[in-house]
């Protein structure tokens, strides 16, 4: 048994008062651009709003962007832990290709219309089109794994024959979930579970097997 002055007696203390930096960094963060917006979200405020240094963020984190992107994985990764793991699984195939698509994507309309996500999301969707290496890795760790769920799934739809042999099954993942973020991008009109279920039928009509 390690003494107690000794280093391996005190890095289970450190690593847990790290992790507890961690957790109030990732809530001061999501907290402070969901409350005035990504522009006037600092470091500085970030650190305030957390009680640490912000030594201690910079220690971690090259700037606020890098910060907001893990804090919003970490607040994925929760939700998934939350729901049982589906949210990060592959989409359900119970054999209705429609169903099993509807599902997602009025869950995916759920995440879009919750402020939680809201605006992390969009702080993070508008600095990744000017900071290439941000946008590389939010695509790269959130965006494109979800996006290859439905590819597999459109996938397993065509070995069951429900699905036109000749379709891409990534250029129909793209039109199913590009119109969703197009509207709420944009806010164009409300993005809604109906909505969801027409892009659907809507893109399944072009997958039909043919004659």
């Amino acid at each position: 048994m390690p003494d107690a002055k000794s280093p391996d007696a005190k890095s289970p203390d450190a690593s847990r008062r790290s992790e507890r930096s961690r957790r109030a960094i990732f809530d001061a963060a999501l907290a402070l651009v969901s409350e005035t917006g990504y522009a006037k979200t600092t470091i500085e405020g970030i650190a305030a709003r957390a009680g640490v240094g912000k030594q201690t963020i910079y220690r971690w984190w090259p700037s606020k962007a890098a910060v907001l992107l893990d804090a919003f994985l970490d607040l994925a990764r929760q939700a998934d832990e939350a729901l049982g793991g589906e949210a990060g699984s592959e989409i359900p195939d119970t054999g209705d290709l429609a169903a099993d698509l509807r599902h997602v994507l009025r869950a995916t309309v759920d995440e879009l219309n919750d402020p939680t996500y809201d605006a992390p999301t969009r702080a993070l969707a508008a600095e990744g089109t000017v900071d290439a290496e941000l946008g590389a890795r939010f695509t790269e760790a959130l965006l494109e794994p979800q996006l290859q769920y439905y590819v597999r799934r459109i996938e397993a739809a065509q070995a069951a024959g429900d699905v036109d042999p000749e379709a891409d099954p990534r250029l129909a993942a793209e039109l199913l979930v590009g119109p969703l973020h197009h509207r709420w991008v944009h806010r164009t009109r409300p993005l809604t579970h109906a909505y969801a279920d027409a892009l659907v039928d809507q893109v399944l009509r072009g997958l039909a097997p043919r004659a």
